[in-house]
């Protein structure tokens, strides 16, 4: 990842709120509408041999629904008879029984080692499907969610190997041809893995077009393996197929061919050659001063500086920039000067505008200078990082301001994991562009807010839950925060016994499940009709947010759950029910 530019999440505060006060239990009640299925949903129970975590995350805690995000109100289940059942919902009170829109051609039952059989909705036309056995159809599925023009036909379908579960796709047209990429997931049992669990987590990114004869037949035209030791929270494609997004706890690289070991190893061989600095930088708290060695026959009309107060470039004799970029603080440009040294050297002294602030960098993302820091500053920095240590644990408790120790945290701040990052793989150099760590930014839950960009993803942010947008076509704005539920990250940390998450695609509330039963909305704050007064600090409430609470007449496990801006949809083994939460415009 040394070429990876290393990124951070903006949020923007007019998204925040920092006075809001908490949710407020609602006994209003929700309409909630029950169907009983003809078949049970096609259940895959884990087996003795599928014990680790990874496989609990990635196939105990499979949602069995599927929502079609390019149709309103649309979600699709498989039966144990290998059928893939819709309900389309136009009005509540005139609910249709699921009906059968496709049927597996397999028999799911004869395969041992099966996985559940997935889906996802690549276009307003096109399904990617696997009946969990290792077999990937490609489906033409016409207008779905009504009866008249969905009729799904099989274009492709191929074994390709070992079982797997569909993690996302897309449908694209590049060079005049159709195509679609699927990632396929799956935990494969690891012979060299002796210290960690046993396995490995593999990404397999499949891209499949029509062919150039024009007969409307695909075929696979590049496959691309990934390899990570945990489950990814998100992963998806971007809409054009030219790269991928993955979020994880431990890093995913792809694996490559031994043509392409060979080529690695050549650049291995030439970038481990040492090398020397392109430049030297030092500092003090009022500038900055670089030194750069100059070829011998550099003289002073050869060298061309722009100085502005965000940026630097330096060109010599005509050639491509030795320097440019961004700095990594603003600059007093029109005192920044620069003069060549008896020794041949080219000194620039450049005048911090922030008198007093330490740059840990000279331009943002440039690994090519060194930076020399002499002793006193080294002692200085040393003195201010005396406090943050002692040999004695916790030595003065009683004092004003004593040491935070892990007993202050709350249970519902204390994280399973910490150290996950966010990674964008270029598709063609299969090289990670941009990185993210996360660190105590906790992943929470993924929702198709626009079908047509790719899914976006929950983070906890403090207390908060932070809805961020990828756009892999903004460079400058590949990471949008589109909406905040406030109070969630922590809310949702107290729910032990939650299964999924989910929220609105307009963002009006968010909802979780526990494991049986139990459904938890909370909507966003919305202005009060009457006048309420906080008593306690004696002013006026201008609006508040509501908790809701459904249960569930149901003894079956919660196996799947989707939300979309009306109506929560949740699927146990034998029933799916309805939970209305809006009412429609």
């Amino acid at each position: 990842m040394a070429g990876a530019a290393h990124c951070s999440l903006q949020a923007k505060r007019l998204l925040l709120d920092p006075k809001f006060e908490g949710y407020k239990l609602s006994l209003e009640p929700l309409a909630c509408y029950q169907l009983g299925l003809d078949a049970a949903v096609a259940e895959v129970q884990l087996r003795d041999d599928q014990y680790t975590l990874d496989h609990m995350r990635a196939f105990g805690m499979y949602n069995y629904l599927h929502l079609d995000s390019w149709y309103q109100d649309n979600v699709y289940y498989v039966d144990q008879f290998g059928r893939i059942m819709n309900l389309s919902v136009t009005l509540d009170t005139a609910l249709q029984k699921p009906r059968e829109v496709f049927r597996l051609p397999t028999d799911l039952t004869a395969c041992d080692n099966r996985l559940c059989a997935s889906m996802h909705f690549s276009s307003s036309t096109w399904v990617t499907l696997s009946d969990g056995t290792g077999r990937l159809y490609l489906i033409k599925s016409g207008k779905r969610g009504s009866s008249a023009s969905e009729k799904w036909e099989i274009v492709f379908n191929e074994e390709l190997g070992s079982p797997f579960i569909i993690a996302h796709s897309v449908s694209f047209v590049k060079c005049d041809a159709h195509s679609l990429a699927v990632l396929l997931l799956r935990i494969e049992k690891d012979e060299l893995d002796t210290k960690g669990s046993g396995f490995h987590v593999t990404l397999e990114w499949v891209t499949v077009a029509e062919r150039k004869e024009g007969d409307q037949r695909y075929e696979i035209v590049k496959r691309r393996v990934l390899q990570g030791k945990s489950v990814p929270h998100y992963a998806a494609i971007e809409p054009n197929g030219d790269g991928l997004m993955i979020v994880s706890h431990k890093a995913f690289t792809f694996m490559q061919n031994e043509s392409d070991k060979l080529e690695e190893n050549d650049d291995a061989k030439v970038s481990n050659e040492k090398k020397d600095p392109l430049y030297y930088w030092q500092q003090t708290e009022d500038d900055v001063t670089i030194t750069v060695h100059l070829p011998p026959d550099i003289t002073k009309d050869d060298i061309k500086i722009r100085f502005s107060p965000d940026n630097i470039c330096v060109i010599l004799k005509d050639q491509p920039p030795l320097m440019e970029g961004k700095l990594y603080s603003s600059v007093d440009h029109e005192s920044c000067t620069w003069i060549i040294r008896e020794d041949k050297s080219l000194e620039i002294s450049l005048i911090k505008k922030n008198e007093g602030s330490r740059w840990p960098e000279l331009i943002i993302g440039d690994t090519r200078g060194e930076f020399i820091m002499d002793s006193s500053q080294c002692s200085e920095i040393a003195e201010s990082l005396m406090h943050l240590t002692s040999e004695v644990m916790n030595p003065n408790p009683e004092k004003e301001n004593p040491p935070c120790n892990a007993q202050e945290l709350e249970e519902c701040d204390a994280f399973l994991e910490d150290g996950a990052s966010l990674c964008r793989f270029d598709g063609d150099t299969l090289k990670v562009t941009h990185i993210i760590n996360l660190g105590s930014n906790q992943y929470l839950f993924s929702v198709v807010v626009n079908p047509r960009e790719m899914p976006c993803f929950c983070l906890r942010h403090d207390v908060d839950a932070l809805l961020w947008q990828p756009h892999s076509d903004q460079p400058e704005n590949m990471w949008e925060h589109i909406a905040t539920f406030n109070a969630l990250g922590y809310v949702q940390a107290s729910k032990q016994d939650k299964k999924f998450m989910a929220c609105a695609p307009d963002y009006s509330y968010a909802a979780l499940c526990e494991c049986l039963r139990r459904v938890f909305i909370y909507r966003q704050p919305t202005p009060l009709a009457t006048v309420l007064y906080n008593r306690k600090e004696g002013r006026q409430v201008g609006q508040v947010a509501k908790q809701l609470v459904a249960t569930l007449e149901a003894s079956d496990p919660i196996l799947g759950f989707q939300a979309t801006s009306e109506r929560l949809f949740v699927l146990t083994t034998k029933t799916l029910f309805l939970i209305k939460v809006n009412s429609g415009n």
